[in-house]
């Protein structure tokens, strides 16, 4: 008895087919499953005021420092509820039913103060905003 195994006469062999069938399914499955999203990227040069205000209208100075408080008509708010911001609006307006709000905010002011006037002013029905600007300086504008 031979219990001993013959050598095979043929080299045994990969067959890649089965694979590069399941990798190419896997491929469709991934491109059509694959959202593609477009971000738009905006790009803002902010304005520059070289024009000078016109004061015909009546308007109301609401000044924000760079610590986020509120001074309206150069008095300081207690504190920056938005009840308070619309009382002082409101007081400081008198009869005027839409008077144009100047917002003086400094550079460094936190965004949220600056919104928040901008929304109080519009619960009120104060449509007419406007920020205060500065005008350029140095070479920009002598040209």
């Amino acid at each position: 008895m031979n219990f001993r195994p013959q050598p095979p006469d043929e080299e045994p062999e990969i067959n890649l087919i089965p694979l590069i069938d399941v990798l190419l399914m896997a491929l469709i499955f991934l491109i059509v499953t694959t959202s593609f999203s477009s971000e738009s990227r905006l790009n803002i040069r902010l304005p520059e005021a070289s024009a000078e205000a016109k004061d015909n209208l009546p308007s109301l100075r609401v000044t924000i420092d760079p610590k986020g408080r509120y001074f309206i008509a150069g008095e300081q708010l207690l504190n920056a509820t938005p009840e308070v911001l619309r009382n002082a609006l409101v007081r400081a307006a008198g009869g005027n039913k839409d008077p144009v709000i100047v917002i003086n905010a400094d550079a460094q002011t936190p965004h949220e103060a600056v919104i928040r006037v901008m929304d109080t002013a519009r619960r009120l029905g104060f449509t007419h905003l406007t920020f205060a600007t500065q005008q350029p300086s140095g070479k920009a504008a002598r040209e």
